[in-house]
């Protein structure tokens, strides 16, 4: 065989390749939205279509989630506790979980805040306390600050604050840098790989806590390895190089604002380190109030009781300084 025939012939059994690996990744797509479909209602704000639950009656609580996640984070456990007294909605944020993101509208936060302060007038739920978890605690502080009008107070868990541009362990693989590239990785070799290093990828978010052994599923930790998810968590990460330091900047005028804060980290977070994003939030917004307790990053299915009650914490004393 020569040389022509030779790449011809791996360029063939590449491609093929290729081709198995995108029909395994559509099939197993379509498994999981099979065994895992939306739980909510679509409502049109912003410009996205997003997946929203809206359960209980009460003072508004408006939940979003972290990067590579979706509303089942907080559907997991403190979601049954609190809409028993509050009326509480979660959210997928644009392109996590059932929302979309169209092609064209971009991923950085400010966006996503503008389609969450649309979804509060459509829902009509006044000033709502925010709750943000981890990248969704820099969503709720965009929210706060660039529509101020929207927000009530803040309860952050475990939020991203400030960043130096590196990425932990557990979501490297979402930092490609070049657009092809990046496709072409979520297509193929994304939803493999993801099967493969679950085990590993949850033991890093979980720590020092274990994992829920029902995560995949009552989690929705599954919908994470969709193609799709990957694409738009990946963006997500790319676009918060930029949008972070201009956030941090600002952290100041929130007192000003008159938006109370609460912070809850677990101490032993290997995700975001409770100084570096809780204490240096602390340290810029006045009254911000700072809560550690032992655990890990993902304190609203580990702690999901203590999560509750940090939430109600924080509507009470926002209640209690309007008196």
């Amino acid at each position: 065989m020569n040389l022509a025939s030779t790449l011809l012939y791996v360029s063939g059994a590449l491609v093929l390749l290729l081709l198995l690996l995108y029909q395994f990744s559509m099939r197993t797509a379509r498994r999981i939205e099979s065994a895992l479909p939306p739980t909510g209602l679509f409502v049109e704000a912003g410009g996205v279509r997003l997946h929203v639950r809206d359960e209980g009656e009460g003072p508004a609580l408006l939940l979003i989630h972290g990067l590579n996640g979706q509303m089942a984070h907080f559907n997991y456990g403190p979601v049954r506790e609190l809409s028993r007294r509050y009326r509480v909605v979660t959210i997928d944020r644009p392109g996590s979980g059932y929302s979309s993101r169209p092609d064209g509208v971009p991923a950085d936060l400010s966006t996503q805040a503008r389609a969450i302060a649309a979804l509060i007038d459509r829902l009509n739920l006044g000033r709502p306390t925010v709750v943000g978890h981890s990248l969704g605690g820099a969503a709720a502080l965009t929210l706060a600050l660039e529509h101020p009008g929207k927000v009530g107070a803040l309860a952050l868990i475990a939020p991203l604050t400030h960043t130096d541009g590196s990425v932990p362990p557990a979501f490297r693989a979402l930092a490609i840098e070049d657009a092809w590239l990046r496709t072409l990785f979520a297509w193929t070799l994304a939803v493999p790989a993801g099967i493969a290093g679950s085990k590993r990828v949850l033991r890093q978010v979980f720590a020092p806590e274990q994992p829920v052994r029902d995560f995949a599923t009552r989690g929705g930790g599954l919908l994470s390895l969709r193609p799709s998810q990957f694409l738009a968590s990946a963006s997500d990460l790319l676009a918060l190089r930029a949008h972070m330091p201009r956030l941090a900047e600002r952290y100041g005028e929130l007192a000003a604002l008159g938006i109370p804060v609460h912070v809850l980290f677990g101490r032993g977070d290997r995700i975001l380190d409770w100084q570096v994003n809780g204490q240096a939030l602390a340290d810029k917004v006045a009254g911000c109030r700072l809560e550690l307790v032992d655990g890990g990053h993902m304190l609203p299915v580990t702690q999901a009781a203590r999560t509750a009650r940090f939430i109600e914490e924080a509507v009470a004393a926002r209640q209690a300084a309007a008196v």
